[in-house]
């Protein structure tokens, strides 16, 4: 039996449900969701695994115009999208007419990659209102595939797989069948604190913010994790400490629990906090942390 396998690059504004998407469509919580713009900062593969297909799914940053270097490459991750793609995937949600960056939304329209234009978040609009952005969206992208779909609900997932199905090339696998991403476990720990301060924290703290797993020693009854949290002014690092150390007790505890139910193992957490002024503008602490080449 043939096999088929091919990339797909999830790209669109900050917002429109791309992370939840992919989750749903892998099955498996990979990217962090939370009600912030600028929550991805990497670009995450999850890989769908059947037997006579492998589609390897890409979750870009929500497109910004960046105003620092961190931002910078994090739209390099988005404009790297369309180099390995066999399949683009643009999600918008009702009511949307185009990305925050022009040359972007130019490079879309004039792909010649098959392109799928996903309009999420149907169940909160009128029928109306869908049928109105459908209409536009077939004058504005003609070339497109347009799916209307709810990726919190799961609705017309298993179209939008079979119609990525359809356009992806005959090829083996490109990734070990029982894969499910290319990211380590450090990555996705150092993911989960952050989600939590994201959720917690408010203005500038959670862009602020940059973790990193500096120890992970795996014992028989215990995985010990120590994760520095960095942020880039004295003031930040109390204000997420907190009252009587509260914030970062609810920080280390929220994680620890999502840590553990991860590793199916029990973990002692410590997330020590230091300053570190300037690593959004630094390219050698950019590159340290999983930003650029």
């Amino acid at each position: 039996m043939e096999h088929k396998a091919g990339f797909v690059n999830i790209i669109g504004n900050p917002n429109v449900g791309k992370s939840t998407l992919m989750n749903a469509l892998v099955g498996q919580k990979l990217s962090i969701i939370t009600n912030k713009a600028q929550t991805t900062r990497h670009r995450i593969i999850g890989i769908l695994n059947e037997k006579d297909y492998q589609i390897v799914f890409s979750d870009t940053p929500g497109v910004i115009k960046p105003a620092y270097k961190l931002q910078e490459n994090m739209m390099n991750f988005v404009h790297s999208a369309f180099k390995d793609a066999d399949v683009l995937v643009y999600m918008v949600e009702v009511g949307e007419k185009g990305l925050k960056d022009e040359n972007l939304y130019n490079r879309i329209k004039e792909t010649k990659l098959p392109l799928m234009l996903l309009l999420n978040k149907i169940d909160l609009a009128e029928q109306d209102e869908v049928m109105d952005a459908i209409e536009f969206w077939e004058k504005e992208l003609p070339n497109a595939m347009i799916l209307p779909i709810s990726a919190l609900n799961g609705f017309n997932m298993n179209e939008i797989v079979a119609k990525i199905v359809d356009k992806i090339p005959d090829s083996p696998p490109y990734y070990d069948k029982d894969a499910i991403t290319d990211k380590s476990e450090r990555f996705f720990i150092e993911e989960i604190i952050r989600e939590k301060i994201l959720k917690h924290y408010k203005k500038e703290i959670p862009y602020s913010v940059e973790i990193e797993v500096e120890e992970f020693f795996e014992e028989e009854e215990i995985i010990r994790i120590r994760a520095i949290i960095y942020v880039l002014r004295e003031s930040q690092k109390g204000i997420l400490i907190g009252h009587k150390g509260l914030g970062l007790k609810r920080i280390g505890s929220e994680a620890r629990k999502d840590i553990e139910k991860m590793l199916d193992k029990k973990v002692f957490l410590a997330t020590p906090i230091k300053v570190n002024k300037n690593w959004r503008n630094d390219d050698r602490q950019l590159k340290k942390f999983g930003y650029g080449s």
